[in-house]
């Protein structure tokens, strides 16, 4: 059985102020958290066995979870020190099973299709071809298409095969043998232990691994990259807008059951979270958090925080 392993202790910096009080993987983008749409597609093909790596906020983020999927068996591990990508899977390590171990690092959206990536019968990491490969973690691969080289962030990369933080490893137990190498001996880049120096231990041990293209990956950990995820979740799901008497919706918009929208025009990519108000306003381009109100004002490509308030000042 298939165990998922989520990492979602980061403390996300390049999103504050949101994050000075919710944990980034619970800012929504296209009609709901980052975090319901990772959990949503491991429930869709039958994942119910999680471990998520928490650390700032964690407490919303386990009383989230418990709260909205209780058919999951979720486990909670406090990262301590966060000390990377790879230490954040070190601390869950006593909690794998013998068999596989599907890793989904909690700031990004991957549309994958699982079914077809969870029938590999070996180690998969999910790629995606980009422009700028300085940025990621990349991938270079053999002749026969296997990975042979994992590097973080290089700065003359081997490919422009970026891994996004999607992996299926076959072989658990040499995966935790790697993560305790790698912490035992010390091997940090920047001060940070990263998961794909783990895996590169895995790989000079003899694992295959074999990368799985990507087409559908929404980086999520800045405001320009959870808009550019906005904008393109709903144009990829272009869900139904509801019909409002007193509104126009210009599609494609996510308007959460319990929001309220009157005498506005609302689109199109715009994301508005349960009890949030818009009155008399023209939004388009933004994301409207729970409990948001805006109000005779037109706002454009911005996110509007968790009971945040925009329009006239009263005297």
């Amino acid at each position: 059985m298939v165990q998922a392993i989520i990492p979602v202790a980061g403390l996300g910096t390049r999103l504050r102020p949101h994050t000075f009080t919710r944990p980034k993987v619970l800012l929504h983008v296209a009609g709901k958290p980052i975090l319901a749409h990772i959990l949503d597609e491991l429930r869709s093909v039958g994942i119910h066995r999680i471990v998520l790596v928490v650390g700032y906020l964690g407490d919303q983020v386990r009383a989230w979870v418990q709260e909205r999927y209780p058919d999951l068996e979720a486990t909670f591990v406090d990262q301590g020190d966060p000390l990377g990508n790879g230490h954040a899977i070190y601390v869950a390590r006593e909690y794998f099973d013998e068999g596989p171990v599907l890793i989904l690092f909690g700031d990004t959206i991957v549309r994958a299709h699982l079914p077809d990536l969870l029938a590999r019968p070996e180690s998969v990491a999910g790629v995606k071809v980009v422009d700028d490969p300085h940025r990621f973690g990349v991938a270079e691969l053999d002749a026969q298409g296997y990975v042979t080289r994992l590097v973080e962030k290089p700065e003359v990369p081997p490919s422009n095969l970026a891994v996004i933080g999607l992996y299926l490893i076959r072989n658990a137990p040499l995966l935790r043998e790697s993560l305790e190498r790698m912490v035992r001996e010390n091997r940090q880049q920047r001060g940070e232990y990263w998961l794909v120096d783990a895996l590169q231990l895995m790989l000079d041990a003899g694992e295959r691994m074999r990368p799985f293209p990507i087409t559908h990956w929404y980086d999520c950990g800045t405001i320009e990259a959870l808009l550019q995820a906005n904008r393109e979740l709903l144009t990829l799901d272009d869900p139904p807008a509801p019909l409002l008497p007193d509104a126009v919706l210009i599609p494609p918009v996510a308007v959460s059951a319990g929001a309220q929208v009157t005498r506005s025009v609302v689109g199109p990519y715009v994301s508005v979270g349960p009890g949030a108000r818009i009155s008399g306003a023209v939004v388009r381009d933004s994301i409207v958090h729970p409990g948001a109100t805006i109000e005779e004002a037109v706002v454009t490509s911005t996110v509007i925080g968790e009971g945040a308030r925009i329009g006239p000042v009263s005297e």
